[in-house]
C-alpha cells in the first residue's frame, strides 16, 4: 500500500453497468484515499454497497455545477500530500464527464495525476459495433439545437475515421435523422444501448433503418457508432448543403464565399445563397 498512498489525483474508472467489471485497484483506491470526489455521492454509495466496501476518507461531490469552486480545494489537498480519487457516474472521469478542469489545474502546478483504467462506453461500443476499429474519433454529445447539430454533422460528413458519440435517448431519433441527412441514408451505424446491463442491445444497420427503429422511442444509456466516409461522397440534399454553408460561416467565412465553396453537384452559388437565406427566415 506504500505506493498507493503517494499524493496524487487518481482518475478512477467505474463500471458502466455491471459492478462486477470493477477492477481490484478501484476497490483499493476507494478504500485507501484521503478524499473521494464523486460526480454523484449517492451513486458512489450504491456502488460501494455492491462492492461491499467503505471509503475511509472524506467523500465530496464534484460535478458540473460546483467543479469551478471545488477544483482549487482539491488541488490544494493534493499539494498538501493527500491522495484524491475522482469518480464519475460511469466510465472514465473527464471523458464527457467532470475532470478535465481539475487535471489541467494539477498539471499546471506540476502535481501528479494518474489513473485506474477500467470500463469505457466509448471503447466497448466501438468493439461490439462491427465498424472498423483501426482508426476512430470520439465526438462526445452533439449540440442540442437542431441547427447547431446540423452544422457539426456537416463538418463531419467527410470524416474517414469511425465516429463514436453519446446521445440522450429522447434525442436519438432526431440525431439519427440528422446524420442520415449529413452522411447519407445508407451510411452504416450501430446504436449501443445499456451496455453491460441486463437489457443490453446493439442495433446495427444503415442510418435510414435506424431512424425508423428509433422513431417510437428508445430508453437507456446510448452510445452511437458511425462508419467513416468512403472515397465517394454521399449525395447531398439542399438542407445538408445549407448546413455545410452555415458551418463555414460560423467559422468566419463570408456567406457568399461559403456558398461559392459549397456550390456544385446540382447547386449553383445563387440558388444556394437563396436557400440559406430562406432557411434563416
Amino acid at each position: 500500500m506504500g505506493e498507493q498512498r503517494q499524493p496524487a489525483l487518481v482518475l478512477a474508472a467505474t463500471p458502466i453497468g455491471d459492478a462486477r467489471d470493477a477492477p481490484p485497484r478501484l476497490l483499493e483506491e476507494l478504500t485507501g484515499a484521503d478524499v473521494v470526489a464523486a460526480e454523484d455521492t449517492r451513486r458512489l454509495r450504491r456502488l460501494c454497497d455492491r462492492l461491499d466496501i467503505r471509503p475511509r476518507g472524506e467523500v465530496l461531490s464534484y460535478h458540473e455545477h460546483n467543479e469551478a469552486r471545488r477544483t482549487p480545494e482539491l488541488v490544494e489537498r493534493v499539494a498538501a500530500g493527500d491522495r484524491v480519487v475522482l469518480v464519475t457516474d460511469a466510465g472514465m472521469p473527464s471523458v464527457s464527464d467532470p475532470g478535465y478542469r481539475l487535471v489541467s489545474a494539477l498539471v499546471e502546478r506540476g502535481l501528479p495525476v494518474t489513473a485506474v483504467p477500467g470500463p469505457s462506453a466509448v471503447l466497448t461500443a466501438l468493439a461490439v459495433s462491427g465498424m472498423p476499429v483501426d482508426r476512430f474519433c470520439f465526438e462526445g454529445f452533439l449540440p442540442r439545437k437542431a441547427g447547431e447539430r446540423r452544422r457539426v454533422l456537416a463538418g463531419l460528413a467527410e470524416e474517414r475515421r469511425t465516429m463514436v458519440l453519446f446521445e440522450a435517448p429522447h434525442r436519438l431519433a432526431a440525431t439519427l435523422e440528422a446524420m442520415a441527412g449529413a452522411f447519407g441514408a445508407d451510411r452504416p451505424a450501430a446504436v449501443c444501448r445499456e451496455l453491460t446491463k441486463s437489457y443490453e442491445e446493439v442495433r446495427r444497420g444503415p442510418l435510414a433503418e435506424l431512424v425508423s427503429w428509433a422513431a417510437d422511442g428508445v430508453r437507456g444509456e446510448i452510445t452511437v457508432v458511425v462508419a467513416g466516409a468512403s472515397g465517394e461522397p454521399p449525395a447531398r440534399d439542399v438542407s445538408t448543403v445549407v448546413a455545410a454553408v452555415e458551418a463555414r460561416v460560423a467559422q468566419g467565412e463570408r456567406l457568399k464565399d461559403a456558398c461559392a465553396a459549397e456550390a456544385g453537384a446540382g447547386f449553383s452559388k445563387k440558388d444556394l445563397y437563396e436557400a440559406v437565406l430562406a432557411a434563416r427566415r
